[in-house]
């Protein structure tokens, strides 16, 4: 989940101008890395088009079937161990790290329906996953979005 939601907001908006972690060949390897990918640029293509899928089904202006072609030549092949049965997701190497992105948004859906959702905060392109009981969370970061907009409001309620 959390490479899921890494990878959602590896494209901030920060003093106005867009960032992205997988834009430059070298950060992008290096996020990859750090996630457990091996950082190839079949790899990063890959990354870059689920990431802009992702967002556009997450915010609701595309449909979960855009991720269709994110999941071709993956398998799920059952393993018997001395634990039990267990599924393996079985894919090609490159496509490894964007198909457990892709089963993190699933079980996600699944399992926390509508928690995973963008800021509320409208000049914020970061997304949050609302892990609170009441299911009311609305900005990435409530010391950053949430203080903003509780100062924006204050402001026009004084003015």
């Amino acid at each position: 989940m959390d490479a899921l939601l890494d990878l959602l907001n590896s494209r901030p908006l920060i003093n106005g101008e867009e960032q992205d972690a997988l834009g430059d060949p070298d950060a992008g390897r290096r996020w990859a890395r750090e996630h457990g990918g091996d950082g190839s640029l079949a790899e990063l293509t890959l990354l870059r088009e689920a990431r802009d899928v992702l967002r556009d089904v997450v915010r609701g202006s595309c449909s979960p079937v855009a991720l269709g072609p994110l999941l071709e030549g993956v398998h799920q092949v059952p393993e018997v161990t001395s634990d039990g049965l267990q599924w393996a997701v079985r894919s090609p190497p490159h496509a490894r790290l964007a198909v457990e992105t892709v089963l993190a948004w699933a079980a996600i859906e699944h399992k926390m329906p509508g928690r995973l959702r963008p800021c509320a905060n409208t000049e914020c392109r970061l997304f949050l996953l609302d892990r609170s009981r009441a299911n009311r969370a609305r900005w990435c970061s409530m010391a950053v979005c949430g203080n903003r907009e509780k100062a924006r409001r204050h402001y026009e309620r004084i003015r």
